[in-house]
């Protein structure tokens, strides 16, 4: 499937353009480059003779680099140009670009281009929801450069345009009146720098040094694909989506400020270039086999900032993970609450599941022990503050009641928790894989207090509630005349009964008792909630169901990841196999790289996965998802300093070979052949 927009990124500094590599920015289309949740140019077209231009071909050499080949006007099959246009662009340490026009004549020709240049200085935030800007903007031709700023009050954020040719510049862009000789070219470089309040560039100024150059991130991109298990596998399209993972993986990290140097995952493009809380911890858990280091730099940054007061502005409480952190200019001027928000009830017991996992995995001792008061905090936020009713589960009920979320799960869009009828509940809620996140997290906080914190009494009180809420929740969820579990509880303890992908997340937490386990499986595999391609994210049939809609019968893969590692854990590995197929399957038609979310249409109905409009691609849990797949088919379990594998690979896919898989036993491999389906 051709995209629509071509993008650059390095990390939450990114370029959305047109396919002509042209900046035309609307409210409904986010083109334009930013950085740290601010566009800072969101006009840039360029133009020959006064025509705008056609791209013959884009060329993506890597994630931060770009070629464009274009012609003026719009190609036809009985007109022949005689010139052509090159641009070549890269994020590297900041925006560049290089212009080469060609002359196709046995003549000398004079040609005037022109780069239209502008900026709203828009915050992500008021991409979305179309908002007015409140400070001034403001335009200088200087020394050959062209200056485009904001500033409201303290908040100043600049754009500076040079070239490395004199240009006639005004305060709309730059014109090159030119002469190329018969058969010959004409170049000039751009640079973009954007900057701060204190006029340094804005990676330097946040995060406390300056962008990369392309020779070092290019350096670093070898590396981190060096470092990662190596693998060979029958399936051409396993292989292409295993390696379109990895760079996209390395595309989207980038050093927050508290983050000391190391790099985690942003969340998506071009919406949630930012760190989640929630989506880190998910991104982290599923590439722990891969780049364990990613889980490291996770757990730090949300450690440091963990709640410590309550905050009703950015529903923050003791103990709480955070779920984002933006530096735009709502943020900054408290119009949004995320500097950072806490709106989020699954980040915390995700915290100490994936401090667990990690250990497990790394045999990092020294890491269980510094986050200790972390996860203490986590611990008890979970009976102290996430105990909204005081029945021993986890609920949430945003205390901003302005511009917090109304959902604070991972389907926190404001339809996504409904009966099964399609009715909305009253908040608070209580969604069945929090209980479960719960649980996991009290059995494994378990472990970590009796092994590494040298307390069982603590140890044995928390595997003692684990119990208690496992067989409570087996009781108050279980939806009797359906077999599966509600979606939720509504204030009054009623089941909000809608049939939903939710219920795989139980498997996974292991909440469910293997009595009930099967008849899961089938709702996640029978024809309501599986589409062919994956699971949806509601069941056909249930009132709100839309397949494409966002969290209300889309396929998300992220989710059918998850499903099919919980299913593995009951022993379902032809069910956990087909899931894996199917999302790989899906994968050929996005070339490798999986999006946010697509089409929950029956596979029967297309011959390929349908777009969601505007899902974000890359996105962190989505490049995550072909290698907790991975693991889930190879079967790879750490026990002990041992790495053991059971194999449950489908057919299609064939043979799979892993090698050089880090953790405590330094580095291992695995393989299995394809035997199901």
């Amino acid at each position: 499937m051709k995209e629509k927009l071509v993008r650059q990124l390095d990390g939450n500094t990114f370029v959305l353009s047109e396919r002509s590599g042209d900046i035309d920015a609307s409210p409904t289309i986010p083109t334009g480059l930013f950085s740290f949740d601010t566009r800072f140019l969101s006009k840039w077209i360029l133009s020959v003779d006064g025509q705008r231009l056609s791209p013959l071909t884009v060329d993506d050499i890597e994630y931060f680099e770009t070629r464009f080949f274009l012609i003026p006007g719009t190609p036809t099959p009985f007109v022949e140009t005689s010139i052509s246009v090159i641009r070549e662009r890269a994020i590297a340490g900041s925006f560049h670009e290089r212009l080469t026009v060609v002359n196709h004549e046995a003549a000398p020709i004079d040609v005037q281009v022109r780069l239209e240049v502008g900026s709203d200085f828009a915050d992500l935030f008021e991409i979305k929801d179309v908002r007015h800007k409140k400070g001034t903007r403001y335009t200088r031709v200087e020394n050959g450069c062209l200056r485009l700023g904001y500033q409201r009050k303290t908040f100043r954020r600049e754009t500076l345009v040079s070239t490395t040719v004199p240009a006639r510049v005004d305060e709309l862009g730059l014109t090159y009146d030119v002469r190329i000789g018969p058969q010959g070219h004409w170049m000039t470089e751009l640079h973009v720098r954007t900057l701060g309040v204190d006029g340094r560039d804005l990676r330097e100024t946040l995060q406390g040094r300056p962008g990369r150059v392309r020779k070092e991130m290019r350096g670093d991109l070898d590396r981190w694909l060096t470092d990662a298990p190596r693998l060979t596998c029958d399936s051409a399209t396993l292989t292409r989506t295993y390696r379109r993972s990895l760079i996209d993986l390395a595309a989207l990290r980038f050093a927050p400020l508290t983050g000391g140097g190391r790099s985690l995952p942003a969340a998506g493009l071009p919406w949630f270039m930012a760190i989640f809380g929630r989506d880190s911890i998910f991104t982290s858990l599923q590439a722990l086999p891969f780049a364990p280091d990613l889980a490291a730099t996770t757990l730090r940054l949300l450690a440091l900032t963990q709640g410590v007061v309550l905050d009703d502005f950015r529903d923050q409480e003791p103990g709480k993970i955070m779920h984002e952190l933006r530096y735009g200019e709502t943020a900054g001027f408290k119009e949004q609450p995320h500097s950072p928000y806490y709106g989020t009830a699954d980040a915390t017991p995700l915290f100490v599941i994936l401090l667990d996992e990690y250990e497990r995995w790394t045999g990092d001792v020294a890491a269980v022990r510094y986050f200790e008061r972390a996860a203490r905090s986590a611990l008890h936020w979970i009976d102290e503050y996430a105990d909204i009713m005081s029945n021993g589960y986890i609920w949430y009920r945003r205390r901003n009641e302005h511009t917090g979320l109304e959902n604070q799960c991972w389907k926190d869009s404001w339809d996504a928790i409904s009966y099964r009828d399609g009715r909305l509940p009253a908040r608070p809620r209580a969604t069945c894989e929090l209980q479960g996140y719960a649980y996991d997290a009290k059995l494994r906080g378990a472990r970590l207090a009796r092994e590494f914190w040298n307390d069982p009494a603590y140890a044995d009180r928390l595997e003692r509630e684990a119990a208690e809420l496992k067989e409570r929740f087996n009781r108050d969820f279980w939806v009797a005349d359906g077999e599966y579990y509600a979606l939720a509880l509504d204030p009054d303890g009623r089941q909000v009964d809608a049939l939903s992908s939710n219920i795989g997340h139980l498997l996974w937490s292991g909440i469910v008792p293997e009595s009930r386990a099967k008849k899961i499986a089938e709702h996640l595999l029978g024809p309501r909630l599986f589409s062919g391609w994956g699971v949806r994210t509601l069941a056909t049939g249930q009132g709100r169901y839309n397949p494409i809609g966002y969290h209300v019968g889309t396929v998300w893969p992220f989710d059918n990841s998850f499903i099919a590692w919980g299913l593995r854990r009951y022993g379902f590995a032809e069910e956990a196999a087909r899931i894996a197929e199917g999302i790989i399957d899906a994968a050929e038609y996005f070339d490798g790289r999986l999006p946010e979310a697509f089409g929950g249409y029956e596979r029967e109905l297309t011959r390929y996965p349908v777009q969601y409009p505007t899902a974000c691609s890359p996105q962190a849990w989505s490049t995550g998802t072909p290698l907790l797949l991975l693991r889930t088919m190879l079967g790879m379990e750490p026990r002990g300093e041992y790495l053991v594998t059971r194999p449950a690979v489908p057919t299609k896919i064939g043979r799979i070979e892993l090698l050089r898989i880090p953790g405590r036993w330094g580095r291992a491999d695995a393989f299995g052949r394809g035997r199901l389906g």
